[in-house]
């Protein structure tokens, strides 16, 4: 390594501050936590809502190391990445770096807006319907505009560690609250539609197929960190460890979502709310619930509304118009006039689709089944078939005058060495897996659809910027 080289190597380590512990938390501060899990299950029944968190746990796992692999091999000093967008431009060209732009933009604002609409609606519950809900939605964007402030991951970790042990306890006293109260009947009728009478729960649900698809769409949720997994790795010291990070935190997802699901249905059945502590009888347990999240939601606004941000500053700010780099004193006015911005355009989702549950999986749908399920294989299977596709390349000479390719990329010689050299059922099973991914995605967006329809038509639903909260 040249001393340019070593210095360059320096000047990046000393940017990448977050540990492995680090990235544990950063993943595990999830935008809902585990409470909409609850819900999921209720959509699709007992068998089909277990099976489905663990069929999705374990490839959530798997993707969550291809993307992790792919960092690794092609991660340099002299080129680094940044983003989910590099690995896609270095893999598929300029073209598929746009894609994974717009939508991972379109992700991140969703997640914002999200959880918004569900800080409001814990206000809501809180002021007992005193407060118009639109106002309450625009208090949390306030304060997420004030959040949005901090630039750096790093100084989120402490703020992510808290967030999930606060997550925690809301899990296990809502689940002894739940075990000791009936549900919200009320809540549920008026977000749910549901009618009055005793709990029920099911093996297989009965509900419409749409119901049942946006209910595997808000499952899809609670794995949607990886399109965040290529930012987490740039700022570490050590992106060799993440892998550790990832697989914890992806266990303790996996339980807690099951956990806290299974727990929830068994008690409140059909009654299940999107947000199940809002789904608590009693005013006071209700309120306990509610306050901790508020805290714990605008951490997660902030983790995801900072990336959300970094993508666009980087993309348009310093690559499209050549602007400040983000740490200096124009950046951060550049910064702070986009965060406004940015939260407001939130709060205008979140206010225009007051429903938690349709919302969630719309998103889901259109860009988390992409960056967990879908994108990772393509990638993999487009890195292989390069790899493989240049095994038999020359090697280039300096002063030679030849490229050192044996053929061009026209040729068959040379796809027949990529689709077929090589391990080739591992490249068919990745690609099939991301056709798997995206006839889901497209299946998924239909069902919500439908689903935001069928709950607009409700007597005494929540009506876009309207003052009548959902819950």
């Amino acid at each position: 390594m040249t001393a340019d080289e070593e210095e360059r190597a320096n000047a990046s380590r000393a940017l990448r501050l977050a540990g492995w512990g680090s990235i544990f938390y950063l993943i595990t501060t999830d935008i809902l936590g585990p409470f909409n899990a609850p819900y999921a299950i209720s959509q699709v029944g007992w068998v089909p809502g277990v099976v489905l968190y663990f069929v999705m746990g374990i490839m959530a796992l798997y993707t969550g190391l291809i993307l992790w692999r792919l960092f690794i091999r092609l991660d340099s000093v002299r080129y680094p990445l940044k983003t989910y967008a590099d690995i896609a431009e270095r893999i598929f060209g300029r073209g598929a770096r746009h894609v994974v732009n717009i939508l991972q933009s379109i992700q991140l604002l969703v997640n914002v807006a999200t959880i918004c609409l569900a800080n409001g609606q814990s206000l809501s519950q809180i002021s007992k319907g005193r407060l118009c809900f639109s106002v309450c939605i625009v208090i949390w964007t306030v304060v997420g505009f004030v959040i949005g402030q901090i630039r750096t991951l790093k100084n989120y970790g402490w703020l992510a560690n808290g967030a999930v042990w606060l997550n925690l306890i809301i899990i296990f006293t809502s689940m002894g609250f739940v075990a000791h109260s009936p549900p919200n009947v009320a809540a549920a009728m008026q977000s749910l539609g549901v009618s009055p009478g005793p709990v029920q729960t099911q093996l297989f649900g009965t509900l419409p197929l749409f119901k049942k698809v946006n209910g595997i769409m808000n499952m899809v949720f609670a794995y949607g960190g990886a399109m965040i997994f290529p930012e987490m790795m740039a700022e570490m010291r050590r992106p060799m460890d993440f892998w550790k990070g990832m697989t914890l935190a992806q266990l303790l997802i996996f339980v807690a979502y099951l956990l806290y699901g299974a727990f929830v249905y068994a008690f409140q059945g059909q009654f299940t709310l999107p947000l199940a502590f809002q789904g608590v009888s009693k005013f006071a347990w209700q309120t306990l619930g509610n306050v901790i999240a508020l805290i714990t939601g605008i951490i997660a606004a902030g983790l995801y509304g900072n990336i959300g941000i970094k993508v666009i500053y980087i993309n348009i700010i310093e690559d499209w118009f050549g602007g400040p780099r983000l740490m200096t004193p124009k950046g951060r006015v550049i910064w702070t006039i986009m965060v406004f911005a940015y939260w407001a355009l939130a709060f205008i989702i979140g206010s225009a689709i007051p429903q938690v549950q349709t919302i969630t999986g719309l998103i889901a749908a259109i860009a988390i089944m992409q960056f967990t399920y879908s994108f990772p294989p393509l990638l993999r299977f487009g890195y292989d078939v390069i790899t493989d596709a240049m095994s038999q390349d020359a090697a280039y000479v300096p002063g030679s005058g030849a490229s050192g390719r044996v053929d061009g990329w026209k040729e068959w010689s040379r796809w027949k060495r990529g689709l077929f050299g090589g391990r080739w059922y591992f490249k068919l099973f990745n690609f099939i897996l991301f056709l798997g991914g995206m006839v889901m995605a497209c299946l998924g967006m239909w069902g919500a659809g439908e689903s935001i329809k069928a709950t607009f038509e409700q007597s005494g639903a929540a009506t876009s910027f309207g003052c009548t909260a959902p819950v």
